[in-house]
């Protein structure tokens, strides 16, 4: 019996035919297909209802059942769009969006913050490392890698949108609200890093949301708390903060967040923020940059867009302004009510209102959840901490490390020698301290807390004359490392004169807390490790023994000792 065989041709065609199959477009290059399921639902919903979908209300699962009750409520009569979910856990979370899913008439859209993953907002759950750590990393291939696992972790539990990555250049030391969560204050880092992240998160089949537009690094305000003004030059903010944004629109961005900023330059608005200003989110940000997927308000309760803004007129404003989703209005019944005003009033067209709601639709669409598939509630806890994950965060935190000073690389210390190990930061004996003590082997730990005084060091000081070697490691235990580490005075003196005995440190902090220990940079060797989780002290521990090398750089510049694109 002969074989038939297939012409080239043919055989090169088919297999062009499945891989465009197989390979699912993106969110934006999707906007401009016909969409049969977009249109019947947009062609049902009443007026209020199309109206509704542009309002995400706040979801919780550590709040209790009143407040379940309470969210239930607004999404069977409200009909809102979705929801951004925060503080609670996986399990939990899970088993309520099936609750809340089956109230809804239209499919609900769910998101929250994830910067670092689940953990940024739920307990048990993986937190990878800040997005300063991150910018220190030259693989960018790992991070392409996170954004693909926090994918598989937001659609194992319901969610399609990550209000990530933060693409803002952290270019103000003093920034008391992006600071650790930038990838650093180089615009090309930050795009690149930034994209990496995006891209593995987008091929994962979640969206994104850039943020915080038109750029959050160079302030000194939290818009948590008031308005932060930017007075640059529109030129400055085209070639700086608004850099990554324009690149990553360019590479294909589902989402950008707005911010609540006033920037004179490109709207001299007295007070305005930006989420509410027409020429910067129609004319600049969908106009001049060309971006045509979802305009996401940053949360519209902060005090930064409702100081000046009461009583709705924030929620109404952003609509005009152009943005498609509102987060977390203070009142989105009211709102709805004034938008709805607006538009009988002639104030906003429907065509308007329809141009957001079909993008929602579409990103309902995209993700999948207009099938309402019901989320399997069950090993949810355990398939968020998939052991992939955990090697990959080990491998992630091992990129990180960054050693500045050190002539090349760490001080070599002799494994057999006996080795003073000190904690300073934290009272207790620290996973660095184990982790040392059980390679060097003649080793003794002492621990220094923040607030240790003159006789408790000098008691820790009398004993180093024993030893031939001394590591130490500096922790900042807080569960943000901001700026402003705390550390006693005597503290501080014991580390520059420690600096200037070849001791080894470690600093288990933001780098930008370096400024504030003077002395420092004369140590012969330091591992900047970021931050003070237990894998960040495994790695740090390896680059001391010269198990690993450390290949990070420093992704801010610190001080005229040390600066941008430092490291070893």
């Amino acid at each position: 019996m002969t074989q038939k065989r297939f012409p080239l041709f043919f055989i090169l065609l088919f297999s062009i035919a499945f891989s465009s199959q197989a390979q699912q477009k993106s969110y934006i290059q999707s906007l401009d297909d016909p969409n049969h399921w977009v249109d019947s639902v947009l062609h049902k919903l009443k007026k209020r209802d199309k109206i509704a979908q542009l309002f995400f209300v706040r979801a919780h699962t550590n709040k209790g059942q009143a407040f379940e009750d309470s969210v239930g409520r607004v999404i069977r009569k409200e009909r809102i769009g979705g929801l951004i979910f925060f503080q609670g856990g996986p399990a939990r979370q899970a088993i309520l969006t099936n609750k809340y899913q089956e109230l809804a008439r239209t499919p609900l859209l769910i998101a929250s913050d994830g910067e670092w993953g689940l953990g940024m907002r739920l307990d048990s759950t993986i937190s990878y490392p800040y997005q300063m750590a991150l910018g220190a990393i030259q693989n960018k291939e790992l991070i392409y890698k996170m954004g693909l696992e926090v994918a598989k972790d937001y659609k194992r539990i319901g969610m399609q949108m990550n209000l990530a990555p933060d693409a803002d250049i952290n270019n103000n030391p003093k920034n008391p609200i992006i600071n650790y969560r930038s990838f650093g204050e180089n615009k090309y880092n930050v795009a690149e890093k930034a994209g990496a992240y995006m891209k593995g998160m987008q091929d994962g089949g979640l969206l994104v949301t850039l943020k915080h537009f038109p750029g959050h690094g160079d302030t000194d305000v939290d818009s948590h708390y008031d308005l932060p003004q930017l007075n640059f030059t529109k030129a400055r903010l085209d070639s700086l903060e608004i850099y990554p944004f324009k690149e990553l629109i360019k590479e294909g961005a589902a989402g950008v967040m707005v911010a609540h900023m006033n920037i004179p330059s490109l709207d001299n608005t007295p007070n305005l923020p930006s989420t509410l200003s027409k020429p910067i989110v129609t004319d600049l940000l969908k106009g001049e940059l060309g971006f045509k997927g979802l305009v996401v308000t940053d949360a519209m309760e902060m005090k930064g867009v409702v100081k000046n803004f009461k009583d709705g007129e924030a929620d109404l404003m952003a609509v005009i302004a152009g943005n498609d989703i509102l987060e977390v209005s203070e009142n989105s019944k009211r709102a709805i009510k004034l938008v709805r005003s607006a538009v009988r009033d002639g104030r906003i067209s429907m065509e308007r209102i329809d141009e957001s709601v079909r993008k929602i639709l579409l990103a309902k669409y995209w993700t999948g959840v207009y099938k309402r598939d019901t989320i399997n509630t069950q090993h949810v806890g355990a398939e968020v901490n998939r052991a992939e994950s955990l090697a990959l965060l080990q491998q992630l935190a091992d990129a990180s490390m960054t050693v500045l000073n050190g002539n090349g690389g760490i001080k070599a210390l002799a494994q057999e020698k006996r080795t003073a190990v000190i904690s300073i930061g934290t009272p207790g004996v620290t996973v660095f301290q184990r982790e040392l003590g059980s390679f060097y082997k003649n080793s003794v730990f002492f621990s220094l807390d923040k607030n240790a005084n003159a006789n408790a060091i000098a008691k820790v000081v009398k004993e180093l004359g024993m030893f031939d070697q001394v590591i130490i490691g500096i922790h900042d235990t807080r569960l943000r490392p901001g700026n402003g580490m705390e550390l006693s005075g005597d503290l501080r003196m014991l580390i520059r004169d420690m600096a200037g005995k070849n001791a080894v440190f470690a600093f288990f902090a933001n780098p930008y807390n370096l400024a504030g220990l003077p002395g420092i940079e004369n140590a012969k060797s330091l591992v900047v490790a970021y931050q003070k989780e237990d894998y960040m002290q495994k790695a740090a521990a390896e680059v001391i023994e010269n198990v690993k090398a450390a290949s990070g750089k420093l992704p801010v510049t610190v001080s005229s000792f040390f600066k941008f694109n430092s490291g070893f």
